[in-house]
């Protein structure tokens, strides 16, 4: 379930994730579109969050900047 493997790189799903995040996006938008369980997509957010790769606003996230470069 890690969003950031061992080298430093993006797993495929958190790639996912983060393109589901060019506009604000909360976290149960996320679970419908991905099909994944809220206790999945919670985690692998605040993983994305502790990375500075995804800015929480609110009940909303966003992809920052540092995220994008990592696309």
């Amino acid at each position: 379930m890690a969003c950031i493997n061992a080298d430093g790189t993006l797993s495929d799903s958190a790639k996912l994730l983060l393109r589901l995040l060019e506009g604000p996006v909360t976290a149960e938008e996320i679970a419908a579109r991905l099909g994944r369980p809220m206790f999945w997509i919670r985690a692998s957010l605040r993983e994305l969050v502790g990375a500075d790769l995804v800015r929480a606003e609110s009940a909303h996230y966003v992809i920052t900047e540092r995220g994008r470069e990592k696309l």
